[in-house]
C-alpha cells in the first residue's frame, strides 16, 4: 500500500501541545486524540484540569484520552468518574496495573458497568490483553492499548503479537485494539496490515504522511540536496589542492 486514501486503520493523534492539538483537528485523517501524563509534563502543562477542558473546548465530536494518575484503585476510580464527567466524548484511560504490579482488572469492570468509556493502558502481553478485554467486557467502548512501540524497543518484532491481539479482541465489537507508541511511518501500514483499529501518532510521524507513496528516486535526489544546501548555509570548507567551483549565475 503507498496512499494514506487506501488506511483502514485510524489515526489518533498523541501529544500535549495545544497547538498541536488545534493543528491536528484540522486534518481529516485524525480521528482521535490521546495523551497521558508524561507528555504534559514534557509539554509544561501545569494544571491537568485547566488543561484537559481547554483541549475539549477545541476538540468537541471526536473521542479524547485521558489518564487517571493515582496509584491507588479507589482514588483511580474517583479520577476516572470527575474525568468522564468533562465531556461526553472523554475516553479514561487506566493502566493496566500500578506501581506494585497489582491488576486492575477490578477497577476496569467497576468503571465498564457504570457506563465510563475506558482505555487501558501501557500494556505489553497478550495474557494482558485477554484479561483486560474480559474486564471491560459490559463498557460501551473501549480501547485496548498495546505499546507496541516500546515492544520493539526491546529487539523482539511487535507485529506477531498485534495480529494475535487483533484475534483475541475478534469477538468483542465494543473493543478496539490500539497500537501505541509507533516508532515510524511504516508502524501506521503495518498496523492497517494486522486489521489493527486504531493507531497513535505524534506530531513528527503525522508529518512523514506527505512522503507516502513518494518517488524513491525523487526522494534520493531531495536528500542530496538536503546536504549539500546544509553544509552550504553552515559554512563549511575543507582546504584542498582542487579549486572550488564557481558557479556561473
Amino acid at each position: 500500500m503507498t496512499r494514506v486514501s487506501e488506511l483502514r486503520v485510524q489515526l489518533f493523534a498523541d501529544g500535549a501541545d495545544l497547538a498541536g492539538i488545534k493543528e491536528a483537528a484540522r486534518n481529516p485523517l485524525i480521528r482521535g486524540f490521546t495523551t497521558n501524563p508524561t507528555l504534559m509534563r514534557a509539554a509544561g502543562v501545569n494544571d491537568y484540569e485547566a488543561f484537559a477542558r481547554a483541549v475539549l473546548d477545541e476538540i468537541r465530536d471526536l473521542p479524547v484520552s485521558f489518564e487517571v494518575f493515582s496509584d491507588e484503585f479507589e482514588e483511580m476510580a474517583d479520577q476516572a468518574r470527575l474525568i468522564a464527567s468533562w465531556a461526553p466524548n472523554v475516553v479514561v484511560k487506566i493502566p493496566i496495573t500500578n506501581t506494585r504490579r497489582e491488576p486492575s482488572y477490578a477497577l476496569l469492570r467497576r468503571l465498564a458497568d457504570e457506563g465510563i468509556r475506558l482505555n487501558v493502558t501501557a500494556m505489553m502481553t497478550l495474557d494482558q490483553v485477554r484479561a483486560a478485554a474480559e474486564a471491560v467486557a459490559s463498557a460501551s467502548l473501549a480501547y485496548i492499548s498495546v505499546f507496541a512501540g516500546r515492544i520493539a524497543d526491546t529487539g523482539r518484532d511487535p507485529v506477531p503479537l498485534m495480529a494475535e491481539a487483533v484475534a483475541i479482541l475478534r469477538p468483542h465489537t465494543n473493543i478496539q485494539l490500539l497500537w501505541a507508541s509507533p516508532r515510524e511511518l511504516l508502524n501506521v501500514f503495518q498496523a492497517d496490515a494486522v486489521g489493527c483499529h486504531v493507531i497513535t501518532a505524534t506530531a513528527d510521524v503525522l508529518k512523514k504522511l506527505s512522503s507516502v507513496g513518494k518517488d524513491l528516486d525523487e526522494f534520493s535526489l531531495e536528500t542530496v540536496k538536503m546536504f549539500h544546501n546544509d553544509a552550504d548555509y553552515a559554512g563549511y570548507r575543507l582546504h584542498t589542492s582542487r579549486p572550488r567551483a564557481i558557479s556561473a549565475e
